[in-house]
């Protein structure tokens, strides 16, 4: 048993933890290996990240795995990148249905190759009854086209009379999201030491606690997720109000 792992609070842990997984290509170049060898690499941290839900009863986790900023890398890479996805989760299905897990995808999917969309359906598919926890993966993802397509969404819902402005909030607002039927994010992890949020998930971390981590993303362990658990719960959260008001709740 982790001795990380033993000072979790299972009272207090993040219902949603979102993870930016950075440093692949840095990785792999310390090894004097190409970008790909990096990608290839990060398979295992990302089944660390998810066990290490599992373990602990997490209900969210969403990954940042493909970004619409990412479609601009070389050809070689996109391509390589596109391969890996359908080889892992040939992979991984079973294993993700066999933990209980319901996995979806967010993002601008149409970009996709039409083997990718369909090996994505296959594992949405046949995890879709699962009710032990969310493995969300954003792909051909970006927070910013994500907002500009609920704005027009919403737009062509008020010009039909199908919406009242009045009646516009955070809530009628995030319907919109792609993540509409998810809480929002308590928790997101960036790893490889860069302190930006590139993008990702927006809207849905405007509370969430940030965590920048000086480790690259093939270096992910169990246990480094499990001390980021306790580090967050060692935050006060206040949503705006003082420590004070907090305290007397």
């Amino acid at each position: 048993m982790s001795l990380i792992k033993n000072k979790i609070n299972s009272e207090n842990l993040p219902k949603h933890v979102a993870i930016i997984m950075d440093g692949n290509g840095r990785w792999a170049k310390s090894r004097g290996e190409d970008r790909t060898f990096g990608h290839k690499n990060a398979i295992n941290a990302v089944r660390n990240a998810i066990n290490a839900c599992n373990e602990i009863n997490i209900p969210y986790l969403t990954l940042y795995t493909f970004s619409s900023e990412n479609w601009s890398r070389p050809a070689e890479e996109v391509s390589t990148l596109m391969n890996l996805l359908v080889e892992t989760l040939l992979l991984e299905a079973e294993e993700i249905f066999s933990k209980g897990l319901r996995m979806h995808v967010i993002g601008n999917l149409n970009k996709l190759p039409t083997l990718v969309r369909e090996q994505l359906q296959r594992v949405m598919d046949l995890t879709k009854e699962n009710t032990k926890g969310n493995l969300v993966l954003a792909i051909s993802y970006g927070s910013q086209n994500e907002i500009l397509e609920a704005v027009k969404n919403i737009s062509s819902d008020v010009k039909e009379g199908k919406v009242d402005v009045e009646n516009i909030d955070e809530k009628l607002f995030e319907d919109y999201l792609y993540t509409k039927n998810f809480p929002p994010v308590d928790l997101l992890i960036r790893t490889s030491g860069e302190i930006r949020i590139s993008n990702f998930l927006l809207w849905q971390i405007a509370y969430a606690e940030l965590q920048f981590l000086n480790v690259l993303w093939p270096d992910f362990t169990k246990d480094i997720f499990f001390q980021c658990i306790v580090d967050y719960q060692n935050k006060e959260r206040r949503y705006g109000l003082t420590g004070e008001q907090i305290q007397g709740q």
